[in-house]
C-alpha cells in the first residue's frame, strides 16, 4: 500500500516551528517511502480563518522545499461530512446536548471538587424525547457529542511511544458539531482521512487522547457504511505521535508558538539550516549540517524518535546555518549576492559568513571605501615600502608578503597584520591570496600608500 501522509493546519495564523517540524516528518515520511504527501487546510472555522493564512502556509511550505502531492480544503468537503454525520446519526453513535458552557464548567469544578476526572457524565443522553423536546421549545439549539463505546479497551501501537490503551470510561464524549452547526476537528479529520487513503498520521504528542477518540470514530464511520474499509482488520490509520518542542531552557516557550519561516527570513536563515534542525531534533540521530535534503530523507526512521521534549535552540540553528552557507555554490546563491560579486568573489568570502547577508559587508573590502586603521610609525615605514615592492601578477599577496620578508625581515602577525590592515581596514578576515586580486592593482596601491602616509 502506498504511504500517504497529511500536514493539516488551519488558517487561523502563520505556521510556527512546532507546525514546520510535523509538516517535514510527514514529507520525509512520504518521501522515504516513494508515498504522497498532502496538505489538508482545516479551514471549517469560517470566523477565524484567512485566506492570506492559507497563502502564507504555501508560500512558507515552497521556502522550505515541501511541496505538497495534493492538496484539499475542509470547506469544500462540507457534505462529506454532513454525509457521515447524518451515517453516525442513524447508527445512534451522535446524541445532541444542551448544556451551556457555563453549566459544563460547573460540572467539571464539582467532580474535580471531589476528586474525580472532568470527564463528561452523559446527562443530557439520558434526556427523553419529550426533555429535548422542551429544551428546543426554549431555543436552545444543540451541541453534538460522539457516543463513545464502553466495551472494549483502545489500543494501538504507536510508532514512537510504542503500544498504547485507553480505558474509553475514561474519556469524555468529544464534541463533534457546535449548536451553530459549524464542525469541531474531530469527526472532518476522520472523515478526511478515511476519503483521501491517509495511512500514517504523523503528529505531537498533544493529540495522544485524541487519537483514542478517533480510533472508535474509523470503526463507527466504517460500521455505519461511510468510506469502505481497504482491510478490513486495519479500519484506520498507522499513528505515531512526536514529543513536542521546548525552549532551550526545557521549558514549553511561547516563543516557540511564534517563530516560523518569516523570522528565520529576516534572519536570514537558510531554509536548508531549518531543515537539518529539524529533521532530526528529537531523535537518536545527530544534528548534522546536511544540505542534501535527500541525505535526510534517506536516514529518516520513527525508531530514531525519542519520548523526551526536544529543545529547540537559537544558538544551534545558527551553527547549522553557518555550516550550509559554507556549503553553497556560487550558482545557488548568485542571485542574492551584491552587484559585482563573481564565483571568485564568493569562494574568498564564504568561510566567513554566518548568514548570507554578511556577504555585502565582506565584498565592501573588496569594492570599498574602507575604514583607515591608526598605524605606528614603523608601519607606516612599512606600508610605504610595501607600495613600492607591490608587483601584479598570478599571485600578488604571496609574492609581495615574500619580498617585504626578505627586505625586511618581518614574519608572522609583524608581517602580515599591517597589510591586512591598510588592504581591508579589519585585523581579520577573508584570506588575503583569494582577496587580494579581487582589490586590484590600483586599488591595493592606493590603500598601501594612504595608510603609509596617515
Amino acid at each position: 500500500m502506498t504511504t500517504i501522509t497529511r500536514f493539516a493546519p488551519s488558517p487561523t495564523g502563520r505556521l510556527h516551528v512546532g507546525n514546520i517540524r510535523t509538516a517535514l516528518h510527514n514529507w520525509m515520511l512520504a518521501r522515504s517511502t516513494g508515498g504522497r504527501f498532502l496538505l489538508r487546510i482545516d479551514d471549517t472555522d469560517a470566523e477565524r480563518s484567512r485566506e492570506e493564512y492559507v497563502d502564507a502556509i504555501r508560500a512558507d511550505l515552497a521556502w522550505l522545499g515541501l511541496e505538497p502531492d495534493g492538496e484539499e480544503r475542509q470547506s469544500a468537503r462540507l457534505e462529506k461530512y454532513e454525509d457521515a454525520f447524518a451515517a453516525l446519526k442513524k447508527a445512534g453513535r451522535v446524541y445532541p446536548c444542551y448544556e451551556t458552557a457555563q453549566e459544563l464548567e460547573l460540572k467539571r469544578k464539582i467532580q474535580l471538587g471531589r476528586g474525580m476526572p472532568p470527564i463528561y457524565d452523559r446527562g443530557s443522553l439520558r434526556l427523553t424525547a419529550e426533555e429535548r423536546a422542551a429544551k428546543e421549545a426554549q431555543g436552545i439549539a444543540p451541541h453534538w457529542r460522539f457516543q463513545l463505546d464502553h466495551g472494549e479497551t483502545i489500543a494501538w501501537q504507536d510508532g514512537v511511544r510504542g503500544a498504547q490503551k485507553f480505558d474509553p470510561a475514561q474519556l469524555s464524549d468529544p464534541v463533534i458539531r457546535r449548536a451553530d452547526g459549524s464542525w469541531l476537528y474531530m469527526l472532518p479529520s476522520a472523515v478526511d482521512d478515511i476519503d483521501m487513503g491517509v495511512t500514517n498520521v504523523l503528529r505531537g504528542e498533544d493529540h495522544v487522547s485524541n487519537t483514542a477518540v478517533q480510533i472508535q470514530m474509523f470503526t463507527a464511520l466504517y460500521a455505519a457504511g461511510f468510506g469502505a474499509a481497504k482491510d478490513a482488520a486495519k479500519a484506520h490509520p498507522d499513528f505515531a505521535h512526536e514529543a513536542l518542542l521546548v525552549g532551550r531552557e526545557g521549558k514549553l516557550s511561547k516563543r516557540l508558538g511564534s517563530l516560523g519561516c518569516d523570522a528565520f527570513r529576516e534572519r536570514d536563515i537558510e531554509p536548508e539550516a531549518v531543515i537539518a534542525l529539524l529533521a532530526r531534533l528529537g531523535t537518536s540521530q545527530p544534528v548534522e549540517p546536511i544540505a542534501n535534503v535527500q541525505v535526510l530523507i534517506d536516514s529518516f526512521d520513527l525508531s530514531t524518535f525519542g519520548r523526551a521534549p526536544a529543545k529547540f535552540d537559537d544558538t544551534e540553528l545558527d551553527r547549522i546555518n553557518a555550516a550550509i552557507v559554507h556549503q553553497l555554490e556560487f550558482a545557488e546563491v548568485s542571485g542574492r549576492l551584491p552587484e559585482g560579486m563573481d564565483e571568485a568573489g564568493w569562494h574568498a568570502v564564504r568561510p566567513n559568513l554566518s548568514h548570507l547577508g554578511e556577504a555585502a559587508q565582506w565584498w565592501q573590502l573588496v569594492t570599498g571605501p574602507i575604514d583607515p586603521v591608526d598605524l605606528a610609525v614603523e608601519d607606516r615605514a612599512y606600508l610605504a615600502a610595501a607600495a613600492e615592492a607591490l608587483v601584479w601578477g598570478d599571485d600578488p599577496w604571496h609574492a609581495l608578503t615574500g619580498a617585504l620578508k626578505e627586505q625586511t625581515g618581518r614574519k608572522g602577525k609583524a608581517l602580515f597584520l599591517p597589510l591586512r590592515q591598510a588592504l581591508t581596514g579589519m585585523n581579520h578576515g577573508p584570506d588575503m591570496g583569494e582577496l587580494l586580486p579581487l582589490i586590484g592593482e590600483e586599488r591595493a596601491r592606493q590603500r598601501l600608500e594612504r595608510a603609509a602616509a596617515k
